[in-house]
């Protein structure tokens, strides 16, 4: 016999399901992910924050899903500051309807503070509202 016969326990669904919400922590400072585990509100804000700071398509490490095309709208000079204000909010939720735990994103505020653009938005998710506020 090639292998050992071991009884493999049966799951229920509600055992299988994912626990999207649990991840280590990254200190975006230092640049490194702590041993700190990190749930809820907490885990979405750091998807959040990961998502819209990492350019769509820009390391093979991540699915096409992952990240977002803000910087590379920031970055058009030919493109008129109405068109960035309209695309902003679809690039966001674009960015971040992927992760199953995001309902929706509202409320869009926008404000360019010399070189900066400050963004403010609701996000609904399971753990409910969260409020986010972005510079780019």
């Amino acid at each position: 016999m090639l292998s050992p016969e071991i009884e493999i326990e049966d799951f229920t669904e509600d055992e299988l399901e994912e626990e999207t919400s649990r991840t280590y922590r990254i200190d975006f400072e230092m640049g490194v992910v702590t041993n700190e585990i990190i749930t809820g509100q907490e885990a979405i804000r750091q998807f959040i924050y990961l998502a819209l700071n990492t350019p769509r398509f820009a390391h093979s490490i991540y699915s096409d899903e992952t990240g977002s095309e803000l910087v590379e709208l920031l970055s058009d000079k030919e493109v008129s500051p109405d068109f960035i204000e309209m695309e902003i909010p679809r690039l966001v939720e674009e960015a971040l309807i992927y992760d199953e735990r995001i309902d929706g994103v509202s409320d869009f505020e926008l404000n360019q503070i010399d070189d900066e653009l400050h963004i403010k938005f609701t996000v609904n998710s399971i753990e409910g509202e969260l409020d986010i506020e972005e510079v780019i």
